[in-house]
Formats: C-alpha cells, sequence, structure tokens
C-alpha cells in the first residue's frame, strides 16, 4: 500500500495511529446530527402516506433502532478499531485491484444520490425565502431556473465542508446537533398543539385517531406494518453498519464501545425525529387534506417560522456532509493518486446535480432500501474474511497474501448474492425491504464457501508447482516436517 503523505491528515491507505483517534464526544456528536437531519424531514411524512398505524410505527422504530444500534456495536466497530483502514483500503487488501474500483464506483454513486436527496430538502428551505416554485409529489425533473439555482448554491456550500475533511464534518455536526435535536423537538410539540393536544393524556388518542389511524396507504406507497417499519429502521443504514461502509468513520475511535454513540442518531434522530416530522405532515393534511406535497421547508416554516428553515437547510447539511465525504473516499480510492480534496468535491458536484430531481428524495424509503442492498454483500465478505476464515484455517486478506489483482469468491458472492436477491423480489414476491436480511446471511456463507474450495486449490496448485521445481518434492517434505515440529 501507498505511504501516507506526512500532510495529509485522513489515512486514506494507512491505518490510523493513535495520535490521530478520536473521543466518544466526536462520534455522538456526528450520529446525533447526522440522523437528526435532513432525511428525517423526509422519512417522517412518508411513513404517514403509507397507512402504519400508531402502534406498529412506534414499536417497530423501538426494536429496529435497538437492532441498527447493535450492528455497528457489535459486528462494524470491532473491525474499524483493529484495522484501522478505510472501508475501501480495507476491501483492497480482501478483493484486490481489479474488483475494488467497479464496487467503490457503486458505493460512491450510491451515497451522491443518498446526498443528493437531502441538498433537496435543504433547497425546499432555502427557496421559502426566495419565493421559488416548489417541486410536487410526483415531480421528477426540476421546477424551474429558480429552484435549479437555489439547489446548485446549497450543494455547493455543502461540498465545500465535506471536502475539508472528517474533523471538519465532525466539528460542524458537534455544533450543530444540540440545536437541532431542540428544533425537531419543537416541531413535535408544536404540531400536536396544533391537533388539539393539550394534556400529555390527549397524545395516545390523537396519535391513532388524527396522526397514524392506520388504514389503506396514499397513492403510490405501500402499506407498513410492524414488521415493514422495523425492517426499515434497522435497514436504512444497512450500507453503513453491516454493509461495513462506516469501517471509514471507526476507524478513528479509541474505542470500539464508541459505536454506543449511534444510538444518538437512532432514538434522538429515528425515532423522536421520524415522528415528529410526521407530526407536521399531519398539521398540513388536516389544514389541507389536498395538499399532499411533502416539503420539508414549507412544513418547517409553518410550524417554527425562520428558526425551523433554517433547521431543515441545517439538517440536509449534517446528513450530506459526511455523506459526500463517504463518497469522496470511495471515488479516492479508484484513483488513490488524486486530491482527496478534488475528489470530494467532485462528488459534492454529483450529489448537488442529484438533487436536482426531486423524485429521488420523494421516493426516498424505496432508494434507501436498494442501495443497502446493493452494497450489502461486501459488508457480509468483510466479516466472513475477519473472523471466520481464520478460524477455518483459511487465509485472511487473500489477494494481499497472494498477489491477486481479482480474489474470485468475493466477486462470485457479490454477484450471487445480488442476483438471489433480486429474484426473491421479482419473482418471489419478497418486498424490498425484507430482501437484504436473507442476503446478508446467503452472502456470508457463500463467501466461506467459495473461499475454502478456492484457497484449497490455490494451495493444491502451489504444492504442484513445488514438486514440478528442481529440489521440489524435498522442499515439500521440509514444509510438511517443519509444520510438524
Amino acid at each position: 500500500m501507498a505511504d501516507e503523505s506526512p500532510t495529509d491528515l485522513e489515512f486514506e491507505r494507512t491505518p490510523v495511529p493513535p495520535a490521530a483517534q478520536l473521543g466518544w464526544k466526536s462520534f455522538l456528536g456526528q450520529y446525533a446530527s447526522e440522523h437528526v437531519a435532513g432525511t428525517e424531514l423526509m422519512i417522517g411524512p412518508l411513513f404517514l402516506r403509507t397507512g402504519v398505524g400508531a402502534a406498529d410505527l412506534v414499536w417497530g422504530l423501538v426494536v429496529g433502532n435497538a437492532l441498527a444500534v447493535l450492528s455497528w456495536l457489535l459486528v462494524t466497530a470491532p473491525i474499524a478499531t483493529r484495522v484501522r483502514l478505510t472501508l475501501y483500503a480495507h476491501l483492497e487488501r480482501l478483493c484486490g485491484r481489479k474488483l475494488v474500483p467497479l464496487y467503490n464506483l457503486a458505493n460512491g454513486v450510491m451515497f451522491c444520490f443518498l446526498a443528493g436527496s437531502m441538498i433537496t430538502v435543504s433547497a425546499t428551505a432555502a427557496g421559502v425565502w426566495t419565493g421559488i416554485a416548489m417541486p410536487s409529489f410526483t415531480d421528477t425533473w426540476p421546477s424551474g431556473g429558480g429552484w435549479i439555482a437555489t439547489t446548485l448554491l446549497v450543494g455547493a456550500l455543502i461540498a465545500v465542508v465535506a471536502a475539508a475533511g472528517y474533523r471538519a464534518v465532525a466539528r460542524f455536526a458537534a455544533l450543530a446537533a444540540p440545536w437541532m435535536v431542540l428544533l425537531f423537538l419543537a416541531f413535535g410539540i408544536i404540531g400536536l398543539r396544533e391537533l388539539g393536544v393539550t394534556r400529555i393524556g390527549d397524545i395516545s388518542e390523537a396519535a391513532t385517531t388524527r396522526i397514524w389511524p392506520g388504514g389503506e396507504p396514499r397513492a403510490g406507497a405501500t402499506r407498513f406494518t410492524f414488521w415493514h417499519v422495523c425492517f426499515f429502521a434497522w435497514f436504512c443504514n444497512l450500507a453503513m453498519h453491516l454493509g461495513m461502509a462506516d469501517l471509514s468513520v471507526f476507524r478513528f475511535a479509541k474505542k470500539s464501545r464508541y459505536a454506543l454513540a449511534s444510538a444518538a442518531g437512532m432514538f434522538v434522530g429515528h425515532f423522536m425525529a421520524w415522528l415528529s416530522a410526521s407530526i407536521l405532515y399531519a398539521v398540513q393534511l388536516a389544514r389541507d387534506p389536498g395538499h399532499e406535497d411533502v416539503l420539508p421547508g414549507p412544513m418547517a416554516d409553518a410550524a417554527c417560522g425562520v428558526a425551523g428553515l433554517l433547521c431543515v437547510i441545517v439538517a440536509g447539511w449534517t446528513t450530506a456532509n459526511p455523506t459526500i465525504y463517504r463518497a469522496g473516499l470511495a471515488f479516492q480510492a479508484i484513483v488513490p493518486r488524486a486530491s482527496r480534496f478534488k475528489v470530494t468535491l467532485l462528488a459534492g458536484a454529483i450529489a448537488t446535480v442529484a438533487g436536482l430531481f426531486p423524485a429521488l428524495a420523494m421516493k426516498l424509503l424505496g432508494f434507501v432500501a436498494f442501495y443497502g442492498m446493493v452494497l450489502m454483500p461486501m459488508g457480509a465478505v468483510i466479516v466472513a474474511d475477519f473472523w471466520l476464515l481464520p478460524r477455518l484455517g483459511l487465509q485472511r486478506w487473500f489477494a494481499e497474501v497472494r498477489g491477486s489483482a481479482c480474489y474470485v469468491p468475493a466477486a462470485a458472492t457479490w454477484i450471487a448474492t445480488l442476483a438471489a436477491c433480486a429474484a426473491l423480489v421479482q419473482w418471489g414476491g419478497v418486498e424490498l425491504y425484507f430482501v437484504s436480511l436473507p442476503g446478508w446471511c446467503l452472502a456470508l456463507l457463500l463467501y466461506v464457501a467459495l473461499s475454502w474450495v478456492w484457497q484449497r486449490r490455490a494451495s493444491g496448485d502451489a504444492v504442484r508447482a513445488m514438486a514440478g521445481a528442481p529440489g521440489g518434492a524435498a522442499a515439500i517434505h521440509r514444509g510438511m516436517a517443519s509444520s510438524e515440529g
């Protein structure tokens, strides 16, 4: 692997040294701000459109978010704090240089699209001040020149912060998190008051009859049950935890238990903030049942005025910043000699262009499930390679040890798992939200089985090559005697 430049503090190609490792507060701030953010202002209202009932929503979020925290704590962080490499450097050691660029490209593009939806969210708030024409729920293309100009400006500001590096992202997040948490709480309280809730005892009745009464979904939405909510809450960040993208984040953690900081994001962001945003949408529908557009800016403006608009803008930033940072790492891993700063700016530009198209944000539930499924198999490969292969007498990081440009079991596992998931959705009748769990387990088992066959064959080829060389038989016997001794 290439030597780290002494002037580059991001350690894209080498393990993070002790002097650069961070305490738990850095991760608490990042996860609280990243998940109390722009996505929440879209996902909350989109939940309401699914016709989910109040009890299914609340308990599904409790269980699903707990599973997500455990995934970071027990699966992602232990590997990250032992190896201390980015996801992309780790995969290069495991898969070889030929396979990793394809994965990095898919990873970077997916992250750019996710960040683009957050730029859309921030633009809906900035657009309230400028009076531009807002996109409707069914729009695919930009709604006009004002929308394009606003989105480009917001995207440019976000890209510059992300390009400054992880420490800039973490500092920005730590400053924004406490304020945004209070604003999201205010959204929920004000929304409940608008719906006639004046006492704590009234919340249950309002939740079950006026906010999430259950029933038929609105046009274009899937009917959600407890299981839909649970699996969505668990797997909306699948690419980050079981998909192992947050190896790039937790490589800076001094201890693996700092992954508990993700609970701040899950139970403040993916619980309180989702519910608060959903309440805002319920208020909008109560005022005008025909107004079904999901526009976080106008909803927040109606609740909290200027403070609400600022919250939406900053909320979009705090999600898009680390997401563009991750995308920049993915693209930089494809071209290691390229400047990470410039590559991250490129990722920001792609995300900004994606943000021009409102359909990406309006269909966020399905997109999040899809991108997690695409990136999930390689997370299972990393887990199996790090924990299982050595216990089975197989070689970890086979591509690096053997100098292989492409480790076939990893490539075959990714392709076969995605094909199996697609078949389950297309012909098996399994909804996209549920396919990733069996897919992850399949990838784990498939990678171990293929590695066992591949490495046994590679060992046999090596033995035959030694036997065919001058003095080869003697060398084999000496090697066997040495291992027995």
